[in-house]
């Protein structure tokens, strides 16, 4: 399904009824990674899902997609569907997301789930490894994304997920260079969302891999303990892809924690 967002195509789905839990994918993936959680979530809850800009079957938008401009994009796609309040749940960059639409759209939201992502802003270290990469990227993005993608796993996952991973790598080659480096920037750029976490009045979900190379286990610790109520998932022989390398494990908590945001007890099992 299409919306438009300032005149820039926006593709998104959904699937099921009743309470909403919208699920945001991460940097160079698409709506399509949520296919088998959406199928499942969906007998329980409205499961809306967003290709970001630049990203799956959306426009890029401009030279910078910030989160907060993703952030209404997101918002756009709600307001279509007349959604009201929800879960958001964001992989990796999608968490960037959802913590910027809790700080812009903050009584929209009942929950808060950050998927293998943080709410601290790059390091000085972690802004100049993006203009490393941004520069990659203007040279070869495709060399680029060939890399990057197999490297989120943890290493003994590799081989075993080499057919999912080869899928990920053509659709994100499907990309633009423009939009790669948008997103780039745009992470670049964000702003920490600490007080997002503190001041939340919902639940907060954390899901952490202990090989996970891009946000390690020990940035997240403290993190844990500045919302009110939080449900965490620390998977073993886990990288950064929990979704594809811990998918019962992953689907099941994050049916168990969209249904404690709606102060809902059933048998999910």
């Amino acid at each position: 399904m299409k919306t438009l967002f300032k005149n820039a195509s926006i593709n998104y789905s959904e699937a099921g009824s009743g309470d909403t839990l919208v699920l945001l994918h991460g940097f160079t993936e698409t709506l399509s990674i949520w296919d088998d959680f959406a199928r499942d979530l969906s007998r329980y809850f409205r499961v809306i899902c967003v290709d970001l800009p630049g990203h799956g079957g959306s426009d890029c938008i401009g030279e910078v997609h910030s989160m907060e401009l993703m952030a209404d994009v997101v918002m756009t796609v709600l307001d279509k569907l007349s959604a009201g309040r929800c879960v958001v749940i964001g992989h990796s960059m999608g968490g960037y997301v959802a913590l910027a639409f809790a700080r812009k759209y903050g009584s929209s939201v009942c929950g808060l789930g950050l998927f293998h992502s943080s709410a601290l802003s790059d390091s000085n270290q972690a802004r100049e490894g993006r203009m490393r990469a941004i520069e990659a990227i203007r040279k070869n993005h495709h060399e680029f994304l060939t890399a990057f993608i197999p490297s989120l796993f943890a290493p003994e996952n590799k081989e075993i997920f080499r057919k999912e991973t080869e899928i990920l790598v053509e659709q994100a080659k499907k990309m633009s260079k423009e939009a790669v480096i948008a997103a780039q920037m745009g992470m670049k750029e964000r702003p920490g969302s600490r007080e997002i976490l503190l001041n939340a009045k919902y639940p907060v979900m954390f899901i952490s891999g202990h090989q996970d190379s891009r946000i390690p286990v020990n940035d997240l610790q403290h993190q844990l303990l500045l919302p009110e109520t939080t449900y965490s998932l620390l998977l073993k022989n886990c990288g950064h892809m929990g979704y594809l390398e811990k998918k019962e494990k992953t689907l099941g908590f994050v049916k168990c924690f969209t249904h404690a945001c709606y102060n809902k007890i059933i048998d999910i099992s």
